[in-house]
């Protein structure tokens, strides 16, 4: 679980978020929307530790994460995984070998790196463009690569910003289908998007945003439906993903800093 409360975030005396208490549980699935410049990716660079609050706390289980030893904090930065607005692909690298660079960095054995690689590889449909450089790539083939990336350490929670904001209707749909299977398979999704149609289809938790502060947490859609139900509807799980052993999954800090 992780949890933010009062939290607020100023970059050089400007407010971006202003008193923002919210509580993410293992195996949700979160939307956050609002307007652009309305704080969202600096809500979920906060939520994944990429940033820190400039006041307020931030706990996963229950622990501040200003009190967690540099050493522990890399170690949960590791538990989750963060898709940005525009990818952040390494250009020099190989479809593979972004995907594989964070277990790199991690210092996992290389037959452990290729077995998993291959597995998205496979799982997201990229095996053709394995040995492709980002230039070479469509913007969902770079969307699903940049997912990959985020996967391949097998994260608790995924975070995901504004991930389908170039890409047109289609390709879009594919992607949110990856999503709703990540979170199925027991993986807390949090995913920022400005897109209500997205946030329609998904009829799941939805944090708006307005000026810096919440306006709306609740669930259901975005806007009134207009027309048919989207049909991606159909395979959204019916109750939060549960691990193979019943248990739903949690990021525990104080296992990590042991």
């Amino acid at each position: 679980m992780i949890a933010l409360k009062n939290v607020s975030k100023s970059y050089h005396r400007k407010r971006v978020l202003t008193d923002i208490s919210l509580q993410v549980d293992p195996g949700e699935f979160v939307c956050i929307t609002g307007l652009s410049g309305t704080g969202k990716s600096t809500l979920i660079h906060l939520l994944a530790g990429v940033e820190e609050a400039s006041s307020g706390r931030i706990e996963v289980d229950g622990v501040d994460l200003r009190a967690v030893p540099p050493i522990a904090m890399r170690l949960f930065r590791q538990r989750v995984g963060v898709v940005f607005q525009d990818y952040k692909l390494l250009s020099h690298y190989t479809v593979r070998e972004n995907i594989g660079y964070p277990l790199e960095v991690c210092g996992a054995p290389q037959a452990a790196i290729v077995k998993r690689v291959g597995e998205l590889l496979t799982e997201l449909k990229l095996t053709r463009k394995a040995d492709a450089l980002p230039r070479e790539l469509s913007g969902g083939e770079q969307a699903r690569t940049a997912i990959a990336r985020a996967l391949a350490h097998e994260p608790m929670i995924l975070f995901a910003d504004e991930p389908t904001g170039n890409l047109d209707p289609e390709q879009s749909e594919k992607i949110l289908k990856l999503f709703l299977g990540i979170n199925k398979k027991g993986t807390t999704v949090v995913l920022a998007t400005h897109d209500a149609a997205l946030v329609d289809v998904l009829q799941t938790r939805v944090i708006t945003l307005d000026d810096g502060k919440i306006v709306r947490d609740s669930r259901g859609s975005y806007r009134e439906h207009k027309g048919q139900t989207h049909q991606i509807l159909e395979e959204q799980p019916e109750k939060r993903p549960k691990t193979a052993a019943g248990a739903r999954r949690k990021v525990r800090i104080t296992a990590i800093g042991s």
